[in-house]
């Protein structure tokens, strides 16, 4: 037995999920509201004897695993490794060549959760560490105890001393970052500093924020733990474990600068608040994000360094699927003092962002002169070139229309200067290559294609139109499981995907007469192919645009062989 199969046969799917949901008996069936979507009634059903769940309202569906990676934003190893220790199943007895790699990894992890609680024991026995965060600070004591708050010794080798009593090695503190060598000695990493835990998305701690308490002008305010095996300022968000199931109810993210921002914001209630670790937004850190929302509002200095960090990263945004908008603090504060001065005005800064472009032609509108032909060259050449990392074709056209009222230009002018320099920089960069195959998938097109092949798959005299239609109408998932299973005819009982669809099809349509049956599946085939061939039509517009002679009328003859598609299919179903 494998490891995934020797964890599922130790965890019942519906227990698992009523930790995160509440369930109720339906049937065989449990029934709950979903957790990625904001019903009011129940359409999330968890399936006991075949041990998956299904998301009416969103599409979604799957294994244990697969509700843990939803639910956590985790990936399959992340999941399985949660499932694991829920399971008491040592993975490492199923690994071959990477164990003693994977068990070293593990001895670091709990070196630094060692070293957590070690600074947690000692901030209790530190007066003046302790009146800082207490009095200074104003955390209460459940804000220490969630983000783990601690105190390192003034020492060079306290840590050090008190972890080799525990049986670590050197080479395990220099691993991790607790511990750095001088002239031959090892030492303490942090002295005299409030320590604050770094966790990885499921709250493990990979390191540290350490702030200085006593004023040493020869010293920095903060030091971070070293890139380590564990540690990656562009990969770890700061506070992320505690605010991702606020993120995913509350349907944002509010990305600000500074640790202690997080901490005073989650204090307050308001807790959909992480910081990027003291770096830049990485596409890393946004993906991260995405798992949980689309919304990512972003608290950055009303500066020169500000918009520059905003410029940066609007290109990565659009690359990865994200909106992005400013949260303007008022007065130049940071979002620490806001929260202390007047929590209400925080709540109803984080609700009323601004989205990016908009902030971004806001601050150049204010440095430019638009009153003469400089000052127009200057803010146009600017805000075009941030137009251009936008993905949509609509919304360019709204900035472009924007650009031209605000110097008062003809949107053909604006236009021809926008077209000129995307051209020059399609001769720098490597066209990219685009799959005439690409399938544009939302979340009601995905619902629409598996309601389908639930009734395809059990009633199977409904099957010859479903036979006629191409595999690339379908989502890639979907793909995989026709190829997979020939057109159903070798439907394995135990395969997860056919579990799911069976039981959509037993919640919606197990009473429903043939006919009907027979109506709704000629209804839904016929907009999966409707989409299919909008999304189509799509790709091949945004390929003409720059198109020479040759490959314009390949294209335009792949528009005329979609046009037939749909003829062609329902003729020849109905000839059948």
């Amino acid at each position: 037995m494998d490891a995934v199969s020797e964890i599922k046969s130790r965890l019942n799917i519906e227990d698992v999920v009523s930790e995160y949901i509440q369930l109720k008996r339906s049937g065989r069936n449990y029934k709950g509201l979903s957790p990625f979507t904001n019903e009011k009634s129940p359409s999330f059903i968890v399936s006991p004897d075949k041990q998956i769940w299904h998301d009416f309202s969103s599409g979604k569906g799957g294994d244990v695993i697969s509700f843990i990676e939803q639910v956590e934003g985790l990936d399959f190893k992340g999941s399985l490794q949660l499932l694991a220790r829920k399971a008491g199943v040592d993975l490492e007895s199923f690994k071959g060549t990477n164990s003693n790699n994977n068990a070293q990894k593990e001895r670091l992890y709990q070196a630094v959760d060692t070293a957590v609680v070690f600074y947690q024991v000692q901030l209790t026995r530190n007066e003046s560490a302790l009146k800082y965060v207490r009095q200074t600070r104003g955390y209460d004591k459940q804000t220490l105890i969630d983000f783990r708050f601690g105190y390192s010794p003034a020492g060079f080798n306290v840590l050090a001393k008190y972890m080799a009593g525990k049986g670590f090695s050197e080479d395990e503190l220099l691993k991790t970052g607790l511990c750095v060598k001088r002239n031959g000695e090892i030492i303490d990493m942090f002295r005299g500093r409030l320590m604050i835990p770094l966790g990885d998305a499921q709250g493990r701690p990979v390191g540290f924020t350490a702030r200085i308490l006593k004023t040493d002008n020869n010293a920095p305010k903060y030091i971070n733990t070293p890139s380590t095996i564990l540690y990656d300022k562009g990969r770890q968000l700061f506070g992320f474990a505690n605010a991702k199931e606020h993120i995913r109810k509350s349907g944002y993210a509010v990305v600000v600068e500074g640790n202690l921002d997080v901490v005073a914001s989650h204090q307050a209630g308001i807790k959909q608040v992480v910081a990027s670790a003291g770096t830049a937004l990485t596409s890393f850190h946004l993906k991260t994000l995405q798992r949980f929302t689309g919304d990512v509002r972003v608290a950055f200095d009303d500066d020169r360094a500000g918009q520059e960090a905003a410029e940066r990263t609007i290109p990565i945004a659009q690359n990865v699927g994200v909106d992005m908008s400013i949260i303007k603090i008022p007065n130049g504060k940071d979002p620490d003092e806001l929260i202390k001065q007047d929590l209400a005005l925080w709540q109803k800064t984080v609700e009323s962002p601004q989205y990016m472009v908009d902030w971004l032609i806001e601050r150049a509108t204010e440095e430019t002169d638009l009153k003469t032909a400089i000052g127009k060259r200057q803010f146009t050449t600017k805000i075009l070139e941030i137009i251009r990392h936008i993905n949509d074709q609509v919304e360019q056209e709204h900035y472009i229309r924007i650009v031209a009222e605000m110097t008062n230009s003809s949107i053909e002018s604006v236009n021809k200067k926008f077209t000129n320099g995307l051209a020059a920089t399609q001769v720098r960069l490597k066209k990219p290559s685009i799959n005439i195959q690409e399938n544009t998938e939302s979340s009601e097109e995905l619902i629409r294609e598996q309601h389908y092949l639930s009734i395809v798959l059990c009633v199977p005299d409904l099957r010859k139109r479903f036979k006629l239609i191409p595999i690339e109408v379908f989502s890639e998932k979907s793909q995989h499981f026709i190829d997979r299973t020939s057109h159903f005819s070798k439907v394995k009982k135990t395969d997860e995907y056919a579990k799911m669809l069976t039981l959509l099809f037993e919640e919606t349509y197990q009473h429903t007469d043939h006919d009907e049956l027979a109506y709704s599946s000629e209804q839904l085939a016929g907009r999966l192919i409707d989409s299919y061939i909008k999304n189509q039509k799509n790709i091949i517009l945004k390929q003409l645009q720059t198109a020479d002679e040759k490959e314009e009328k390949r294209l335009l003859t792949q528009v005329n062989e979609l046009d037939k598609l749909k003829k062609s299919i329902f003729q020849k179903s109905t000839s059948a």
